[in-house]
């Protein structure tokens, strides 16, 4: 079985992400394929709008392939996993500049590599399981595919609360976020894309499988995180969250699961969440491209992935292991530009 399925049915455009086994995490033959199917679905007058959805009914679409990109990392071949990840920068701009309705219909995992081919779309249509998380700093990684760019923008200080943290969130607070566009009814997909095939409007059908979002416990406590997470610098954010734990059970459980986080990576995390903000989609693509570009070479997305993904120990060795013994100038070098930056094609 093909990993990425393609299809016409009436005037929609459906793509279906195919590995469930992996939970459709992104391999090369997926970001390929849906960058072709979504080329072909542009320029064909006959494709009214684009839905794309994940197989086996537990996730969407958990992420890239990681342990793919960490055998190229440990064996030498960083340019192909770059090569990879530029692609997939690539196939995220498309889509965020895609010119028809682009339908996500999200109904369980969302994480990583599936927001980028979700998140950046005009509609998210989101089932009583999604379930959304950019978990990228507790591997020794970054919160990419347009998080620097996404993030930002969401309210308040909940951009770098998501940055920093990974936090999960069901459906009613990413409702309330902005990450999702719409909540459907669980068990209505292949009538939604009935109806998306007949030309019914996207807003209609949206209309017409709606339900109640459900309920909202992370934005309940927007005052909260927001004076939480507007911190100077890293270590102004920790100290705060140390200072209100003791009277506070949320600020005590950040401090006790940021702590296991790759200092590293909540610095770049942080710093590129405060870039992102004046940075136009593309611009945001490049410099993520920049700081990939980066940690492909360093110590703590390989220990990140062997700690939580391979071995599973679950007790990774950070370089450095706190956030005091962070080098500034280290971090700034992760956002500096590259002899090649990354391009976008003309189309």
């Amino acid at each position: 079985m093909s990993d990425i399925l393609i299809e016409q049915r009436g005037v929609l455009g459906l793509i279906t992400l195919n590995r469930p086994q992996a939970l459709n995490a992104l391999n090369d033959a997926m970001v390929d394929g849906l960058q072709a199917a979504l080329l072909d679905f542009r320029d064909d007058p006959a494709i009214r709008h684009v839905a794309i959805r994940g197989a086996g009914g537990k996730a969407f679409c958990a992420g890239g392939d990681i342990r793919l990109m960490h055998e190229y990392g440990q064996t030498g071949r960083h340019a192909v996993a770059l090569d990879f990840w530029a692609r997939e920068y690539r196939l995220n701009a498309f889509i965020k500049r895609f010119p028809k309705p682009y339908i996500a219909l999200v109904d369980g995992i969302v994480m990583g590599g599936g927001v980028g081919v979700s998140l950046h779309g005009s509609h998210r249509f989101a089932g009583p399981n999604y379930l959304f998380a950019m978990p990228e700093v507790g591997i020794g990684f970054f919160p990419d595919v347009g998080a620097t760019h996404a993030l930002p923008r969401l309210p308040g200080a909940f951009g770098m609360y998501l940055a920093l943290t990974g936090a999960r969130l069901r459906r009613g607070d990413a409702l309330a976020l902005g990450l999702a566009t719409h909540a459907v009814r669980g068990g209505a997909e292949e009538d939604i894309l009935d109806a998306l095939a007949a030309g019914e409007a996207v807003d209609s059908i949206a209309a017409r499988f709606a339900e109640a979002a459900g309920e909202t416990p992370v934005f309940d406590r927007a005052g909260e995180i927001n004076r939480l997470f507007s911190g100077a610098d890293l270590p102004a954010i920790m100290d705060g969250l140390a200072a209100a734990a003791p009277e506070s059970p949320f600020a005590a459980e950040l401090v006790a699961g940021m702590a296991k986080r790759s200092p590293t990576s909540m610095a770049i995390a942080m710093e590129q969440i405060r870039r992102g903000a004046s940075l136009d989609f593309e611009a945001a693509m490049v410099l993520e491209f920049r700081i990939v570009s980066r940690i492909v070479h360093g110590h703590d997305f390989y220990e990140g992935v062997r700690a939580l993904i391979i071995d599973k120990d679950n007790r990774p060795q950070w370089r450095p292991d706190s956030i005091a013994g962070l080098d500034p100038a280290a971090i700034a070098a992760h956002f500096q530009p590259l002899d090649e930056d990354l391009r976008f094609a003309e189309d």
